[in-house]
């Protein structure tokens, strides 16, 4: 039987010509940026077919491929970031990027908070910085084909060392303000050293009526007895394409915690891809997703307790409404070493109206014996009767809603460390409820 061969998309052939292009003008890494492009050339855009992307396909999705953005001007990159709002109240040592690009002028880097080291990404491929030899510290994670394409056009980013305790947050403030529809391709590294500790914010947020394709990769190495806390904000523009990677890799005695709140973009996939490598680490990932009229949300998530005597915890909160869908895959993987993991994960939905949908896959891949794990999803309307007792005491409907959906997304926003953090998250769901009443 002859092979059969899928033809490219117009997009994937744009793809091909916009590597060929830009390949010799990226910075460093030419034959990390070849090895991963071909990969990624082999397969193509994922589609229904492939499993890991059964529920959302970047063939159809990808109908056209957005030119990369330009390094912004001075005056460009101030106008876009004033205009920022994303978790703009919490009090944080800001990293922002603008069109994919660190804005470096914005950085004081003679007065960095005590135990922080930044290295702006551009300037360490140029060079040949040491710290490249972090990059892509999950190997497997490396065969995903969104995160071969941030690293075929990967322009821009920052490395950043935490040596020690770090009071204040770390915000990396992602802003896409162009007219028209750019693709941006940035990638952040976090290299948490033994016993420290520090929080990581990541807001992301895009001009409206615009088709942007932001593809960002966050790769966090926390060492042992390391403290993270790490908070996701999608507020993408209501045109945008939007594909995320969180890969960590978490050392012994180690809490790392983080949460992925959605509220924007057309189409988005969160990727999230967690391994532990030392043992009595304790893992936290949570979701809290919002959608409406014809939006597409995927959280997609993969631990592999590496390690004995380790925990993990996921529950991840999705409200559809309209027409939108969500999609909820997580996987926990327990190799036979690993004895004594205690992981549980939790996916839950609320659907608000008929035309919705939710599509949740939860799996355990499990080797070794001396174990306790579970997975769960459930998919519900709100409850009638808590809805006629608000109603019943005078609140009208629409507030009755939102009330109970701001409860049930609250379980999974509550870990929150920070309180001005948990209080801005808060405010981003009841901005999100105020919008659809």
């Amino acid at each position: 039987m002859a092979d059969v061969t899928l033809m490219k998309t117009p997009a994937e052939t744009a793809l091909v010509q916009a590597f060929e292009s830009a390949r010799t003008a990226l910075p460093g890494q030419a034959e990390s940026r070849a090895q991963a492009f071909e990969k990624f050339a082999e397969r193509g855009l994922p589609h229904r077919r492939v499993e890991e992307f059964k529920y959302t396909d970047l063939r159809a999705a990808f109908r056209e491929v957005a030119p990369f953005a330009g390094i912004p001007s001075a005056d460009e990159a101030k106008a876009a970031l004033a205009g920022a709002k994303a978790l703009s109240g919490v009090a944080a040592l800001q990293v922002p990027f603008v069109n994919g690009h660190f804005v470096r002028e914005a950085v004081d880097f003679h007065n960095l908070p005590e135990n922080i080291e930044i290295v702006p990404l551009r300037e360490a491929l140029a060079n040949g910085h040491d710290w490249l030899a972090h990059l892509s510290p999950i190997p497997w994670a490396s065969e995903n084909p969104v995160y071969q394409l941030n690293t075929s056009f990967m322009a821009d980013g920052v490395m950043i060392r935490v040596a020690g305790p770090v009071a204040a947050p770390v915000h990396l403030r992602f802003v896409t303000a162009a007219a028209s529809a750019v693709a941006t391709a940035t990638r952040i590294l976090v290299v948490v050293e033994e016993g420290a500790s520090v929080t990581l914010l990541e807001t992301h947020e895009s001009t409206d009526g615009a088709n942007h394709q932001p593809n960002d990769v966050v790769e966090l190495i926390a060492g042992d007895r390391t403290n993270v806390q790490h908070v996701r904000v999608n507020a993408e523009g209501d045109k945008a394409l939007a594909l995320s990677t969180l890969a960590a890799k978490v050392g012994g005695e180690a809490v790392f915690n983080s949460i992925n709140v959605v509220a924007g973009a057309a189409t988005s996939r969160h990727q999230v891809f967690a391994l532990l490598t030392g043992e009595n680490t304790n893992l936290r990932v949570n979701g809290a997703t919002m959608l409406k009229g014809t939006q597409h949300g995927d959280s997609t998530l993969v631990v592999e307790h590496g390690a004995p005597h380790c925990e993990s915890r996921e529950l991840f909160k999705t409200v559809v409404d309209g027409e939108a869908t969500g999609v909820f895959q997580g996987k926990i993987i327990v190799p036979h070493h690993a004895q004594k993991t205690d992981g549980r994960m939790m996916s839950a939905a609320l659907l608000l109206e008929e035309g919705c949908a939710m599509n949740n896959k939860p799996e355990l891949e499990i080797f070794a014996d001396d174990v306790q794990c579970a997975h769960g999803a459930t998919c519900g309307q709100l409850d009638e009767d808590l809805l006629f007792y608000l109603m019943a005491r005078g609140l009208p409907k629409k507030e009755a809603e939102s009330l109970l959906v701001q409860a049930f997304l609250g379980e999974a926003l509550e870990f929150v460390e920070n309180e001005a953090v948990r209080e801005a998250l808060v405010g981003t769901v009841e901005g999100w409820l105020k919008a659809r009443a």
